[in-house]
């Protein structure tokens, strides 16, 4: 298998290969926790606005980027995937307005393009414009992480942070962080972006987050809803006769939402199969939510077959389960963001300082540069 950081530097997110250009020894360690939008672009910001002030890296737990912008592939025709997660991204006039810039962008690169297809029982505000990712949901969290990379931001994934310690040496203030991998390191700022429940759980961060209760009571009091998501993988060829390319379903305890992923993208051709998402409704995830995938796969099939009876036969079937889907209750006042430590630098962000969609993650991003900005030239890193 290549080396992590070789891996990386082929696929384009990192350019410092260890021991060719690594940082100068006083340039200030900034460690994003987290992969999905919100690191992404906040790794995207903080090279942009800092240049070469710091030196970014990325670590997450998975094999890829995206988190809930999940993009899978079929493992007997990779050309066919599906997006387990987020399903499109909506721009209300508001943030259409206000996140111009990123949505210039990403329309500019081809990485987003408006929404032409059908979406029966979309209950959204006539005025709100939905984009789909022709390349796949996570395409977007890419299309960030490859501008951070192409800027000597280094992103390793396997990296699943275990342990933060606070070090202290002549009155500076460092951060030892630990993966489950065995990969140990020091950082002068770290952002962790992971879903609340997941920051609570690491060691260091509880007893840290002690000596502030009112940010302890903060954090315990946010929530996130559950659910599964399903993909069935087609052979090229298959005729999926639904009249729409995505659906919502009120009429099934199970299943709440369908999608025919490349009718949806706007891809649909006998070249490729297509692939049928299904996402449950909260209810049903909630109640199975510590059941196995083994488990509750066949009873989504089931309730599939009830919603639409007579589908072919797919060449595979992929369950996610997750448990932090959406933000039910987001930290409150929604900040953006939240400062655990000044010096040295620890910001907490993500969806549960906002809100579950592009732009809540986008808006978290933007209010944890600029803490991490502030601070690090309060600590007189910059």
């Amino acid at each position: 298998l290549l080396q992590d950081w070789h891996l990386q530097y082929i696929l384009g997110y990192k350019t410092t290969v260890p021991g060719v250009n690594a940082p100068p020894c006083c340039m200030a360690r900034v460690l994003i926790v987290g992969a999905g939008l919100t690191g992404a672009v906040s790794a995207c910001l903080l090279r942009r606005e800092l240049q070469h002030a710091c030196s970014i890296v990325v670590w997450d737990k998975a094999r890829g980027a995206g988190g809930r912008m999940s993009t899978s592939r079929c493992p007997e025709d990779q050309r066919c995937t599906a997006d387990l997660g987020a399903q499109y991204v909506s721009a209300t006039q508001d943030y259409a307005k206000s996140h111009a810039s990123f949505y210039e962008e990403l329309l500019k690169a081809g990485v987003l393009r408006p929404l032409s297809a059908s979406i029966e029982g979309d209950r959204s505000d006539p005025t709100t414009t939905h984009y789909v990712a022709p390349s796949g949901i996570s395409s977007v969290v890419k299309h960030f992480l490859k501008l951070a990379g192409e800027r000597n931001a280094e992103v390793h994934f396997g990296h699943n942070i275990s342990e933060i310690r606070e070090q202290r040496e002549g009155g500076a203030g460092k951060w030892h962080v630990s993966a489950q991998n065995g990969t140990e390191a020091e950082f002068d700022a770290i952002i962790l972006t992971m879903p609340v429940p997941q920051i609570l759980g690491l060691t260091g961060i509880k007893t840290l987050l002690e000596e502030h209760p009112a940010q302890l009571s903060l954090l315990q009091n946010a929530t996130s809803s559950s659910r599964y998501a399903l993909a069935m993988y087609f052979s090229p060829g298959t005729t999926l006769n639904m009249p729409w390319a995505a659906k919502y379903i009120t009429e099934d305890p199970c299943v709440r939402f369908l999608s025919v992923d490349s009718r949806k993208r706007g891809l649909d051709g006998p070249e490729v199969g297509p692939a049928l998402v299904v996402h449950t409704g909260v209810p049903f995830g909630v109640k199975h939510i510590d059941h196995t995938l083994p488990e509750v796969q066949p009873i989504i099939i089931q309730h599939l077959e009830d919603v639409l009876p007579g589908l072919p036969e797919p060449l595979s079937i992929k369950c996610q389960k997750w448990r932090y889907s959406q933000v039910h209750k987001a930290v409150s006042g929604s900040p953006g963001s939240l400062v655990v430590s000044t010096q040295p630098p620890l910001v907490l962000g993500g969806d549960a300082f906002t809100h579950s969609n592009f732009d809540g993650c986008v808006e978290s991003a933007l209010s944890v540069v600029s803490q991490v900005k502030e601070l690090l030239a309060a600590n007189g890193r910059l």
